[in-house]
């Protein structure tokens, strides 16, 4: 058996993860831009939080020579050196890279360091192994420790290293898992001792925790024919009530006894989707759109987060604007549009509040879909920009939210499934929206846009002005799509 922590991580969630990836790789899911991109940011976290432990070496990468790593570490063990980064240890077939060893009179420390803002279970784990290789080679390991983000922690003019990371000492809870590390192994070892048969292990709450597995769309599509919309899609119904229904063979929606206990609007929308059935609360809507008055301005913002603040006041992982879309949407139908994407490679933030104070003007309608996300935005710009405060401040009372409708059930369609993000509204209300996210080149989701910013300033000229084309002309069909659900709205009340 050879196994790499990142293997031993992966088993710990779920044994046959680790099986597929040792052994039927293809059937696994690729990462996508975004998780390229947090792994990314995990290597610039790692190559910054060297910095607390000062003049050490760095082991380099020897690509199928993990041998000559370790050989390198031990030699570097034998000079003295305090620090060395990368330190690899091998034991049993298993291969650990520990992240900062730390060597005192005393024993060695080991320091694992994390892009996250917490200490997750799964890195405790993480350390357990390597603890476990590195005292089954004959090391005494004195403490363990997860470095990690600091949130809390706002950036002046120069980076603070010592304030943007926090040092937690997990020697106890580490401790609590050693135990348990060999009998791991041993059913790690009995699942990867058969190349021809993968686990039989059932689907569950652990194929998205602690992380979304590639290998889901594989176990619940492929082998297990899981519908879009099954009984784990149904709206606030716990992990523990999935789990029950499946454990009886109810997976489709259709197949839930009428007598099950659910909450009325998770009653609604199985009952709507049974019956194909489209439900409208016209009073309800009606209601709604009494509180709105035109003209409408349609907002969405676009944001991307640094986990090393590049400007002053900012925390790390904070939502930093860099665009947002408006359509104003008068009582005749008469629609106007106005727009704002930041140059890159320096602080958009001003120039967009800025510009958003003269676009909005007071005592207007300011309509978002899950504006929760909008306000933050907002107050969080006044909240930066005292010179500005006033009138963003002022829009906050005005903001309304164009999903309160779905969310709360007045307006349900099957094809929704059950969920009432604009992902599924959109295409369910409105023919050939779907369509034109489709069409656009460059970005077409949120995602992709929050990546294509942050990476702008790296373009060369031309493909700098064709992402930011592709940025403007994704966002301004985000708030057109509102307009679209909003006019659908009003349209229902007078069927």
């Amino acid at each position: 058996m050879t196994l790499s922590k990142s293997l031993y991580t992966r088993g710990i969630q779920c044994s046959k993860s680790l099986w597929l990836k040792k052994y039927s790789s293809e059937v696994l899911t690729p990462p996508d831009a975004t998780a390229l991109a947090r792994f990314e940011t995990g290597n610039i976290v790692g190559d910054l939080a060297c910095a607390l432990f000062p003049n050490g070496r760095e082991v380099p990468y020897m690509e199928k020579n993990f041998a000559g790593m370790a050989e390198l570490t031990r030699e570097w063990m034998d000079e003295g050196l305090e620090y060395i980064y990368e330190a690899t240890f091998i034991h049993e077939g298993i291969v650990v890279m520990v992240d900062v060893l730390r060597i005192t009179p005393y024993g060695v420390e080991i320091y694992e360091v994390k892009s996250s803002s917490e200490v997750k279970d799964i890195y405790l784990h993480d350390v357990s192994i390597q603890r476990y290789v590195l005292e089954s080679l004959g090391h005494t390991v004195t403490n363990c420790y997860v470095v990690h983000i600091d949130t809390s922690y706002v950036r002046g003019d120069d980076l603070d290293l010592s304030a943007l990371f926090t040092i937690a000492d997990v020697s106890e809870a580490v401790d609590a898992l050693m135990d348990g590390v060999p009998a791991k192994l041993a059913e790690f070892e009995a699942h990867l001792s058969d190349r021809k048969n993968e686990p039989a292990i059932e689907i569950g709450k652990h194929c998205k925790n602690p992380y979304e597995c590639d290998a889901m769309h594989y176990c619940w599509k492929v082998q297990r024919s899981i519908p879009d919309y099954s009984v784990f899609n149904i709206f606030n119904l716990g992990s523990k009530n999935q789990v029950e229904l499946y454990d009886q063979g109810i997976v489709r929606i259709e197949e839930i006894p009428d007598s099950y206990k659910m909450t009325p609007i998770q009653q609604q929308k199985v009952e709507n989707w049974k019956s194909q059935r489209t439900y409208i609360d016209r009073d309800a809507i009606r209601e709604f759109l009494s509180t709105l008055a035109y003209p409408i301005y349609h907002l969405d913002f676009e944001t991307f987060q640094q986990s090393v603040s590049q400007w002053s006041g900012i925390s790390p992982y904070q939502q930093i604007p860099f665009q947002y879309s408006l359509h104003i949407e008068h009582a005749n139908g008469e629609l106007e549009h106005r727009e704002f994407l930041a140059p890159s490679g320096a602080d958009p933030r001003y120039a967009l509040a800025q510009q958003l104070i003269h676009d909005i003007p007071d005592n207007t309608t300011v309509l978002a879909y899950n504006m929760v996300f909008e306000k933050g935005v907002i107050e969080k710009l006044a909240q930066n920009f005292p010179d500005l405060s006033e009138h963003l401040i002022r829009i906050i009372p005005n903001l309304r939210d164009l999903m309160v409708p779905f969310q709360k059930g007045y307006y349900s369609v099957p094809a929704m499934k059950g969920k009432h993000s604009i992902k599924y509204v959109l295409p369910a209300l409105v023919s050939g929206m779907e369509q034109a996210y489709k069409q656009l080149e460059g970005v077409q989701n949120g995602g992709e846009a929050m990546n294509a910013y942050a990476n702008l300033a790296t373009m060369e000229p031309q493909e700098q002005e064709r992402i930011r084309r592709a940025l403007l002309e994704y966002c301004r069909l985000d708030t057109l799509a509102m307009v679209r659900v909003h006019q659908k709205l009003r349209e229902v009340i007078h069927d």
